[in-house]
């Protein structure tokens, strides 16, 4: 049930239990526990476009964090008998596992043509046995995604390191807001030792460890609702300290640099939007997971934030999807270049990083 009124019944799938949060849709094909465990998704129903979901099961290689991060999942058809020899359990048993509720055997078109047309809005997956009012007034008394902190709930609570594969040639920080597993593989594969850090982590700690680079992560929830990152992006910039942001990262950078932010129709979720590459004049096929962008000005100007240009424009609605400093090593980008599980053709982002913290140890 949607907070406009609008209903759809079908077959419970996962954990018997209520379960609210802002409905969204994601138009990937492939990748469905790659989605399940984005923090980024934490507080959504998420709807999957594509009809079939669950047919090649779950496995404990896939996941970009410990478990599920999503607060339901709206599903065609949920297949009832997985087949790939990487499988482990089958979809189901994972979301009653981890205690997610979802629903399938609904009519997944019409409720993406409705939120397409009215925006994203609160929604809720109950049990039929739920009276309708009881289920509306729980929706309504649900926090909407506008002014949430919700990157306080999937951070580390604890700091960790990922080791270098190899020679050992950088040391980056990772400002945890709800980062992926697969980003501070990228860095570790490319010679980083990356450290993480717990989201709110103060500034004057974050710059006592003088890093080589600092990367700043993808997550959920409201940006305008987590200030306290500008503190160190500033003091390092101004330090000549190369910062990489992804998603969230972009958005808190943008802050910090006086620009400001707002909150999309529908968002942008999916492994399939075309993003135009300004500088290279190419097109690059992205991941995205994003409720929030940044406020876009005439050309490749960003409205205050002088000091910053556009890099990357959204070919679906002309939205902001890269950022560079004119004269800091500072740059990000709305989508996810990690993309697990595809596509790839946005990784030279994490080789950029690489060559602006050769050029400063250089």
């Amino acid at each position: 049930m949607l907070e406009d009124g609008r209903r759809f019944d079908g077959v419970g799938l996962g954990a018997e239990a209520t379960a609210l949060g802002e409905v969204v849709f994601n138009t990937s094909i492939t990748g469905y526990q790659e989605i399940l465990t984005d923090p980024s998704y934490s507080g959504q129903l998420v709807t999957m476009t594509y009809p079939l979901q669950g047919n090649y099961g779950v496995n404990d290689e896939d996941r970009e964090s410990s478990g599920p991060q999503v607060a339901g999942f709206i599903v065609r058809e949920a297949a009832r008998r997985p087949s790939n020899w990487r499988s482990q359990q089958s979809l189901h048993d994972y979301l009653v596992e981890h205690g997610i509720t979802g629903i399938a055997e609904i009519d997944t078109r019409a409720l993406t043509r409705h939120i397409r047309s009215k925006g994203a809005m609160r929604g809720a997956i109950a049990p039929a046995d739920r009276a309708p009012d009881e289920v509306m007034e729980s929706i309504l008394a649900h926090p909407l995604m506008e002014g949430l902190d919700l990157a306080c709930g999937v951070t580390t609570d604890q700091r960790y390191e990922v080791a270098a594969v190899g020679e050992e040639r950088f040391h980056v920080l990772t400002y945890d807001f709800g980062v992926k597993a697969h980003s501070p593989r990228l860095l570790s594969e490319r010679g980083c030792r990356v450290t993480v850090l717990p989201g709110a982590t103060p500034a004057d700690d974050i710059v006592a460890l003088q890093p080589d680079g600092l990367f700043i992560s993808n997550g959920p929830g409201d940006p305008a609702a987590v200030p306290h990152a500008h503190d160190a992006i500033l003091r390092l910039s101004e330090a000549g300290v190369p910062i990489f942001g992804i998603c969230l990262g972009q958005q808190l950078i943008a802050r910090a640099f006086g620009a400001r932010t707002y909150k999309l129709p529908f968002g942008h979720h999916g492994g399939n939007h075309p993003v135009a590459n300004l500088d290279r004049g190419t097109v690059e096929i992205t991941a995205q997971n994003h409720g929030f962008a940044v406020e876009a000005g005439e050309d490749r100007e960003v409205p205050g934030a002088p000091r910053l240009r556009v890099t990357h424009r959204n070919l679906y609605d002309g939205t902001i999807e890269g950022i560079e400093h004119l004269d800091r090593p500072v740059f990000a980008v709305q989508y996810h270049p990690e993309a697990a599980p595809g596509p790839h053709d946005s990784r030279y982002l994490f080789d950029r990083f690489i060559a602006l913290m050769e050029a400063r140890k250089e």
